[in-house]
């Protein structure tokens, strides 16, 4: 019996082809551009669309939500059924997304556009780097393969600020998403020309308890945190949402327990070097993406700065891990998984906390450089681990499974970024603004109108209204100076989750980085044979 020559399975076959590698790391970095392009315009979104409340928010959390709920099902899909046709479909269903997007009229098309987006990145982030791993033949190979799958990633999270700064100056913020779109519809017709199919479907079949309860309770927890300070943390609907999450989360262990072929086999968790790496993976990203939304609201809806200035921001954030490549590719192979996830998180503390140091008023692009340089080296060096340290350590034919859960972990924390971040600024910033102004010496209508603001928009509606009313000018130093302590807190809790985060990799990974490029901690070579398939 013969099998068609452009299939094969995750451990057998010829090695990774170059159309292969060049379709899988477009695809990536295509997934991180759409993930990425939104908070370069948040500032453009406030101003023309008008959003209130948490809709900002929901615009980035619209496209992250599918990516974290549905990234282990479409892992398990193309292990079933081939990792190609999901490269096109989701490059496809991407292109369609962001074509809605582009035209949309209001704030509720743009997340209908946003989610259809998510939808087909969700399928792009765990495929891309599946179909890598599955064709490389030596862990050395694997290695350098992953560091370049990471690199391109981060080149996404930073050619998405670029192309929203030029597309926004020199035209609108909807031409980025057409931009998007002629990229995403290219990324397809690479993939359907040139990939390699590959497949890993021995053990695994559909696990729809695994997926409903997972998805439920996901969607319900970010729910929760998103819509919090706007509703009110004590509000009957936020309390029954994150009870839903922890009834639906418990569920989903329990399914996973029992399933027969489980979306997520729970003792991958035995391995240390996996759990580890999938704590920080959460912890660390939420981090990253956090400290990256604050700057995006410092310097659009807050500062008013020109989009531009938000894109070179975050070239220093996200362009250092290209850079970074060479160096990165040789750290993997030579330095211990612990050392370098603890040092990426602690750059990214530091960098952190030095950002909560800076005044708002302070709109020199000098400022920033060394902060969020800091950041973006830590996350050049984390991101890279994290992912090397999961999928290496686990055996061969769960590498699908490894790197999907690593994605989609990641991905949680990066949607975790906003919803925490916008939460916690917004609710102490409201909090400011209401004490200053009921104890400023200001005439009882201005107060009476700056709260009527407040209750209806929040302190960014009070800070753009106040900024291009001449009657609401006095309010606007209040509503500025409140919402840069807000976002100063957020910078401080992303730096102490990363803080955290480098102290649990130091402490608990204390192995070694072996000279193929593979990894060996302490007590996972036990649970590494003993989840290797008999012979």
């Amino acid at each position: 019996m013969t099998t068609e020559p452009s299939t094969r399975t995750a451990a057998t076959g010829p090695g990774l082809t170059t159309g292969t590698l060049v379709a899988g790391l477009l695809a990536v970095c295509l997934a991180q551009i759409g993930l990425a392009i939104p908070a370069t315009l948040n500032g453009l979104f406030q101003s023309d669309l008008h959003p209130v409340g948490s809709q900002l928010t929901w615009i980035s959390d619209a496209f992250l939500l599918p990516v974290a709920v549905l990234e282990l099902t479409f892992g398990l899909l193309g292990d079933l059924f081939g990792r190609k046709r999901l490269l096109v479909g989701g490059a496809a269903l991407l292109a369609v997304g962001e074509l809605t997007s582009a035209t949309a009229s209001g704030v509720h098309q743009l997340w209908a556009g946003q989610a259809l987006a998510g939808l087909g990145a969700a399928a792009l982030f765990p495929t891309s780097l599946a179909i890598l791993a599955a064709g490389t033949t030596s862990p050395a190979q694997r290695a350098r393969v992953i560091a370049m799958w990471a690199a391109l990633l981060s080149t996404g999270g930073f050619l998405a600020p670029l192309l929203g700064g030029v597309t926004a100056t020199y035209g609108s913020w909807r031409w980025s998403f057409v931009v998007v779109t002629a990229i995403a519809a290219a990324s397809a017709a690479v993939s359907a020309l040139f990939v390699v199919n590959s497949s890993a479907p021995e053990g695994r079949s559909l696990d729809i308890a695994g997926q409903v309860t997972i998805g439920l309770g996901l969607f319900a927890l970010l729910y929760a945190i998103i819509q919090g300070p706007t509703d009110g943390w004590a509000s009957p609907s936020i309390v029954i949402a994150f009870v839903l999450a922890a009834v639906f989360l418990a569920a989903f262990v329990l399914a996973e327990k029992r399933a027969k072929s489980p979306l997520l086999r729970l003792d991958l968790f035995s391995n240390r070097a996996f759990a580890v790496a999938s704590i920080v993976a959460v912890v660390g990203m939420f981090a990253f993406l956090g400290t990256a939304y604050s700057v995006s609201i410092r310097l659009g809806p807050v500062q008013d700065q020109a989009p531009m200035r938000t894109g070179l921001a975050f070239v220093l954030l996200n362009g250092i891990t290209l850079v970074m490549l060479p160096l990165t590719e040789r750290l993997l192979r030579t330095v211990a998984p612990g050392l370098l996830l603890g040092s990426g998180l602690l750059l990214i503390a530091a960098g952190d906390y030095l950002a909560a140091t800076l005044p708002i008023t302070d709109t020199a692009f000098t400022s920033l450089i060394v902060p969020l340089g800091l950041v973006g080296l830590g996350f050049s060096v984390t991101v890279t681990s994290i992912t090397a340290t999961a999928v290496n350590t686990v055996p061969t034919h769960l590498a699908g499974m490894a790197s999907a859960t690593t994605n989609l972990l990641r991905d949680f924390g990066f949607t975790l970024g906003p919803a925490v971040i916008g939460a916690v600024a917004l609710s102490r910033a409201a909090s400011s603004f209401s004490d200053s102004l009921h104890g400023s010496a200001l005439p009882p209508a201005l107060k009476g109108a700056g709260t009527a603001v407040l209750e209806e928009g929040g302190p960014l509606a009070v800070n753009g209204a106040s900024a291009a009313s001449p009657k609401l000018a006095d309010l606007h130093p209040l509503a500025l100076d409140a919402l840069g302590h807000g976002y100063s807190i957020g910078f401080v809790v992303c730096g102490t989750a990363a803080l955290c985060s480098a102290l649990l990799a130091l402490v608990t990974l204390r192995g070694r980085a072996t000279s193929d490029g593979d990894t060996v901690t302490q007590g996972d070579a036990a649970a590494r044979d003993a989840s290797a398939p008999e012979s």
